[in-house]
């Protein structure tokens, strides 16, 4: 084994590399330098898809043994945006007052390198009385589309024969502090494209013409006042947002002959994606007919329940930090919307303050103390093994 890897230079390696969606920077190789000399048997996979950018991961697992326990996540970040606007650069990794600056400190370039670190250490506890495996899956492509990204791994692992029997994914779970919260479902999200059609006629004589706004609008109120449902005892209600109407008519006489809205629609367990299209169409139809939708599913809502997975995790957090972690499937959608069809899957990484942020950063402290939980985890999940 080779010489011990610190959580806090690994992650200003990756954080040097400005690997946003979907270039890579370097990253990926920054990790499969780290693991291969861990004993990891890597591979890099790249994959295409007609329409979108072209993508790299990574697949790397030590052992042939079972189970397997699978860290997953990504490398790739947001745009900095505005870099005149950060204090630091945002590719720099620059520490200041105990603190970790750079794009990816949060979301979630730490949170990878704790996943190496944690495996090394407890590889070279363990030594060669370890028979299970331990893997990673690591994309270039949350942050994007996420097509040619992980459900393609998971896809290719299958091909291989690979099984996955457990997973962590470390996106930035925590609201506020380290340990404030464990992900153990997410919602389901949709986005509708919602055109109507109408007649265009002088505003003067309405009557002679269809005007498609009033539909549109008679449309947006029913179902932005209808509730789907009260939420249950692991989610929220489902939510309804619209993000924008748009007509584009810049005549003051005229009555327009289409009008144009779009809305996301964020669904518990209670729903699939298929059941909130029929729920749309008929408060829709209740209006008029004269009118298209065109539906871009995000990911189905998911929940593994509490169990062994969410129960080691938890004690891990409550050890390292000494906080009780709240089991929550809140938040926004994460990789974890693939892999679920695969495996039980929790997610819990660094806290999520300044993520996506001008000037994000963590605190070196909470580095150390993610690490030490990573570790912790692959001790109990191995314990028996």
């Amino acid at each position: 084994m080779s010489n011990s890897i610190d959580p806090i230079e690994l992650s200003r390696d990756l954080i040097r590399c400005p690997s946003v969606t979907p270039a890579d920077g370097g990253a990926l190789g920054v990790l499969e330098k780290t693991l291969s000399g861990l004993g990891f048997t890597c591979h890099r996979l790249p994959f295409s898809a007609e329409g979108t950018p072209d993508v790299d991961n990574l697949y790397a697992r030590y052992g042939t043994g079972a189970p397997n326990f699978c860290f997953a996540g990504h490398t790739d970040v947001v745009p900095v945006g505005d870099e005149g606007g950060w204090a630091i650069p945002p590719f720099e990794a620059r520490i200041e007052d105990g603190r970790l600056y750079g794009r990816g400190a949060s979301d979630m370039k730490t949170a990878v390198a704790a996943f190496a670190v944690a495996a090394q250490r407890f590889l070279a506890e363990r030594g060669d009385s370890f028979t299970g495996s331990i893997s990673f899956l690591i994309t270039g492509d949350e942050e994007g589309p996420a097509i040619n990204g992980t459900k393609k791994v998971l896809e290719w692992l299958t091909e291989q024969g690979e099984k996955l029997d457990a997973c962590i994914v470390g996106e930035p779970t925590n609201p506020n502090e380290l340990g404030d919260m464990i992900k153990i479902g997410r919602r389901g999200s949709l986005v509708v494209d919602l055109s109507v059609r109408g007649v265009q006629g002088h505003s003067a004589y309405p009557h002679l013409a269809d005007n498609p706004v009033t539909k549109l609008v008679k449309m947006l109120h029913a179902l932005d006042n209808t509730p789907l449902d009260n939420g249950n005892d692991h989610f929220q209600a489902t939510t309804l947002a619209i993000t924008t109407i748009d007509v584009g008519n810049p005549a003051t006489n005229v009555t327009p002959a289409h009008a144009f809205a779009r809305f996301n629609v964020r669904f518990n367990d209670e729903h699939t994606s298929e059941s909130i299209i029929k729920w749309v169409k008929k408060h829709c139809d209740a209006v008029s007919t004269d009118y298209d939708i065109k539906v871009h599913i995000t990911g189905e809502s998911f929940l593994t329940p509490p169990g062994p997975l969410s129960d080691i995790l938890s004690q891990a957090v409550e050890k390292s930090t000494g906080r009780t972690p709240e089991l929550s499937t809140t938040g926004g959608t994460s990789d974890a919307r693939f892999i679920k069809d695969y495996c039980p899957v929790a997610e819990f990484g660094m806290s999520g303050q300044t993520m996506h942020k001008t000037d994000e950063n963590v605190p070196l402290a909470d580095i150390k103390a993610l690490t030490d939980i990573y570790q912790t985890v692959l001790e109990e999940y191995f314990k028996s093994e």
